[in-house]
């Protein structure tokens, strides 16, 4: 079978690829050849023969990281000595913003490289950057505003993962246009400087291969109704992504400020629609469940980090059955890869209800291949992609499994998913844009991009 407009036609200096089986958009088939051309799939033939083609195991579509701070990769594991008087978000929040006071812009690229490259090869192949990190340490502006957001960008040019970069509105530190504190400074904006930086973005990322720009309002308590009201232009059809419902002290504070819960209170405020992405959403109630699935916007779900920071665990089942899309992110970075990612998302539901197999849509299907699916599809539309999925016309972002691997041996179709999610291990190949970034499960770049963040963690942590 073949997927193609005109299938006689091979575009110039294309690449063709052939893979044992295949994820496509429209289920599992075998011995698929994809041609390559302009980071994208120009072709699709199943039942295939391999011919001169790059030889490849199974291959799965590439996952979009919804949600990562890129800086917090160099956190991972500083934050677990219990204080004096019990840990929280509030006082993880506290070391976090301690541990900006060094930071500069060679360190945060350092930083970013090493997650972005740990991304890739843990099953990612775009990241949408939430980037808050804008200022120097006294909290003035750098002689080009936005450096830190083009740090972002230069570590993707590097890594070549695909970039949905998020620039960050934030100016209050809590509800009623409380001014920031100190520990805030880095991250401030006024409206007329937030869009002077949005514009910025746009031409940074101009050379990277369909890289995305969208805004992120950082959180209801860093923004009031009326600055919301006047940067949600700014996204210009893209993406639009904001915290909401992570912690209950957020849910408490909003009904204090506002009468009304977080997603309520915004959901009334402002049309939310695909454009959005609600990030950890954790607590929720039936009514704002059920609003946010049938809105078409998508939760960005983060269940590592959401474990890691004691935030709660998001209704899943209930989301799900009321047709609601998710996508999953990183957040703080403390362990980067997809299938961790859809594990630990699993494993809390099955924690809490006591049983198996909770998000599987139904009898006798695959949980591991319905949360990656939904995950591809969910991603897609957060980082502002269009449809998720290895299709004719989509880019050429996948990923390939080594067949011999001792937890995917004998395993094929959605069992190749299972054990990949919940057994770990057996990412072999990364492509993006049609580049194959990773082999073996080591990204073409590792040496060097561990070696500048190690220098640059020996630096920052002496």
């Amino acid at each position: 079978m073949t997927d193609t407009q005109n299938p006689t036609s091979h575009p110039e200096s294309s690449t063709a690829v052939w893979c044992e089986s295949a994820l496509l958009a429209d289920g599992w088939a075998r011995s698929v050849k994809l041609t390559i051309a302009d980071g994208r799939i120009a072709r699709i033939d199943t039942d295939a023969s391999a011919g001169d083609a790059v030889r490849l195991g199974p291959a799965l579509p590439g996952l979009g990281n919804v949600h990562s701070h890129a800086f917090q990769r160099a956190m991972a594991g500083l934050a677990e000595i219990r204080g004096d008087t019990g840990d929280t978000f509030w006082t993880w929040r506290e070391v976090m913003y301690r541990f900006l006071e060094r930071l500069d812009p060679d360190m945060a690229q350092a930083i970013a490289a090493m997650g972005q490259m740990e991304m890739l090869e843990g099953g990612f192949t775009r990241v949408g950057e939430f980037h808050y990190l804008h200022h120097a340490p006294d909290g003035g502006f750098y002689d080009n505003p936005a450096e830190m957001a083009a740090r972002m960008a230069a570590a993707a040019q590097e890594t070549g993962i695909g970039l949905t970069l998020l620039p960050v509105f934030y100016a209050h530190s809590n509800f009623g246009g409380l001014p920031p504190t100190d520990g805030q400074k880095r991250f401030i904006h006024d409206v007329d400087a937030f869009a002077r930086l949005v514009e910025a973005c746009r031409g940074i990322v101009a050379g990277l291969p369909e890289a995305v720009v969208g805004i992120a309002p950082h959180s209801l308590r860093a923004v009031t109704a009326e600055e919301l009201d006047a940067i949600l232009p700014l996204a210009a059809g893209g993406p639009i992504h904001m915290h909401v419902a992570e912690q209950t002290k957020e849910v408490d504070d909003c009904l204090a400020a506002t009468g009304q819960r977080p997603v309520r209170w915004l959901m009334n405020h402002t049309e939310v629609d695909k454009r959005w992405c609600l990030i950890h959403a954790t607590h929720i109630n039936a009514t704002e469940t059920e609003r946010l699935a049938k809105s078409g916007a998508t939760a960005g779900l983060c269940p590592v980090t959401e474990a890691n920071l004691g935030d709660g665990i998001f209704p899943t089942p209930d989301y799900l059955a009321a047709g609601g899309s998710f996508g999953i992110g990183t957040d703080s970075n403390i362990l980067i890869n997809a299938a961790e990612e859809l594990r630990t998302m699993e494993y809390a539901q099955r924690l809490s209800r006591r049983a198996r197999n909770v998000l599987a849509s139904g009898p006798r299907r695959s949980t591991g291949g319905d949360l990656w699916r939904a995950a591809t599809m969910g991603g897609a539309q957060a980082l502002g992609v269009g449809r998720g999925g290895l299709r004719r016309g989509a880019p050429a972002d996948f990923v390939t499994l080594d067949a011999n691997h001792p937890n995917l041996v004998g395993r094929s179709g959605d069992a190749l998913i299972d054990s990949l999610v919940f057994a770990g291990g057996g990412i072999d190949t990364v492509w993006r844009h049609g580049k194959q970034l990773v082999s073996d499960g080591r990204h073409h770049a590792r040496d060097a991009i561990a070696g500048r963040y190690a220098a640059t963690l020996k630096a920052l942590l002496t």
